[in-house]
């Protein structure tokens, strides 16, 4: 029997960044501290610091993402940070895409509840969307998986001249010099690590931005496109 943890009072900095949102990201908070937790989505111990370590670590995130852009929530999970950059980013359109069903109808009931119009879900994996799914301008990813294979995943799904942010830790710089070799043959082309969040999250917010030039993924990956386009426009013609 999964043990009830009494979900916090949302934080001052809350309104301010989710703004009109609040309510809507009150809501979903409390979706994952309900529904979130008896699906397995998330940990009942995360409930306590679901606003400073989850919501509100996400959110911040908007910062480097451009406006009017498309952006891809690669193994979005419980929705972070696809949510939460959704809530305070109605100007981007956002694909929520994760693999398996029970957390799809996590999500498209979250999108459904909260009114989200601009976002989408997406049921499977980055390989296997690809070719299906229009390349975007921007990937964001948290917590899925060391550098090297997150940007073997999320960098083929972008546009030319796009980049990836992911969500990271201390090791950050570790992970990026880990990972060189590997994003070279993915067409990365700049590699840094930020910070943001200053005075919403403490500490803020570590995020790698991966920057690819004019060939996402490399050349493998653009003849692996190519391929999958064909193979989809051949089907829509039947």
């Amino acid at each position: 029997m999964t043990e009830e943890v009494a979900l916090p009072q949302a934080p001052d900095e809350a309104r301010e960044v989710f703004g009109e949102s609040f309510p809507e990201a009150v809501r979903y908070a409390e979706l994952l501290a309900d529904a979130g937790v008896t699906r397995g989505l998330i940990g009942p111990r995360e409930v306590p610091r679901l606003w400073e370590r989850h919501l509100l670590n996400c959110a911040v995130l908007s910062e480097l993402v451009p406006e009017g852009v498309t952006v891809c929530d690669v193994g979005s999970g419980a929705g972070l940070p696809g949510i939460p950059l959704a809530l305070v980013r109605p100007d981007l359109k956002i694909t929520l895409l994760e693999p398996l069903l029970r957390r799809t109808n996590f999500l498209q009931e979250v999108v459904e509840l909260l009114g989200l119009d601009h976002v989408t879900v997406v049921r499977g994996r980055a390989e296997e969307v690809l070719g299906s799914l229009q390349p975007v301008h921007v990937v964001t990813a948290r917590a899925v998986a060391p550098l090297d294979r997150l940007a073997g995943w999320g960098v083929p799904l972008l546009r030319p001249y796009g980049e990836m942010l992911a969500l990271k830790g201390d090791t950050a710089e570790e992970e990026i010099n880990g990972a060189r070799a590997a994003l070279s043959k993915l067409g990365v082309v700049d590699t840094e690590v930020l910070h943001v969040g200053e005075g919403v999250v403490d500490p803020t917010s570590t995020v790698v931005r991966v920057v690819v030039g004019e060939s996402p993924g490399g050349v493998r990956f653009a003849a692996k496109r190519a391929k999958a386009a064909r193979t989809s426009r051949t089907r829509r013609r039947r």
